[in-house]
């Protein structure tokens, strides 16, 4: 099976930084990474040599491991990314805020990525009036996602709704947690993504 089922908190300390991966627990002492902030494993805390392409590649599988991307599948977006007209990190960043599992996680609607991905999966949301379940598709600017009735009960859901409070929406999305609905205003500008990621360290490390 290629997708990691492992311990989340192994992935943010090998990254060293959090990604987030366990919701509303990454912001409580709770969290692994605040307890123990250097690599899982027996030699965790020895000091390293760390090359350029070192650097390159943990930006990379970082960038990977937070939006719960396959190595295939991260690659293909690149791919795109290098096609599309403008700089191909932001390019890349902004298909990765626009999956449907990511943005469902913005609007507050989830704890956590993987639990979004699980979500839409179950076919809970629907995207401008139509029932979707596929985690990857691609949302546009003036789209509207909303929560089905019969699953607006939900308990993940609601949980996720007094969290979001802590996280905040960005500015490019839209949240009405009354009724259970967000609005994609706009496409996503690199100042919208707060999360500290050195796209040109990927760009480099693909272009070899």
């Amino acid at each position: 099976m290629a997708r990691y089922c492992g311990s989340k908190c192994r992935q943010c300390r090998r990254e060293g930084t959090k990604l987030f991966l366990k919701g509303d627990r990454c912001f409580t002492d709770k969290c692994a990474y605040d307890r123990r902030p250097y690599g899982p494993g027996q030699h965790g805390r020895a000091r390293k040599k760390v090359s350029d392409y070192a650097v390159q590649l943990r930006e990379k599988q970082k960038v990977r491991r937070m939006y719960g991307i396959l190595e295939k599948q991260f690659q293909n977006y690149f791919t795109k990314a290098d096609l599309m007209k403008g700089v191909t990190g932001t390019n890349l960043l902004v298909l990765l805020e626009t999956r449907m599992d990511n943005v469902i996680y913005r609007l507050g609607f989830a704890n956590s990525r993987i639990q979004a991905r699980q979500l839409v999966k179950h076919g809970i949301f629907k995207l401008n009036g139509r029932r979707v379940d596929i985690p990857s598709m691609a949302v546009r600017p003036g789209d509207v996602i909303e929560v089905r009735e019969e699953s607006r009960k939900v308990p993940v859901i609601m949980e996720a709704q007094e969290a979001i409070a802590r996280r905040g929406c960005p500015a490019w999305l839209e949240a009405d947690g009354a009724n259970f609905k967000g609005t994609v205003k706009s496409l996503p500008s690199r100042e919208d993504i707060q999360f500290p990621i050195n796209e040109q360290l990927i760009v480099e490390l693909y272009s070899k």
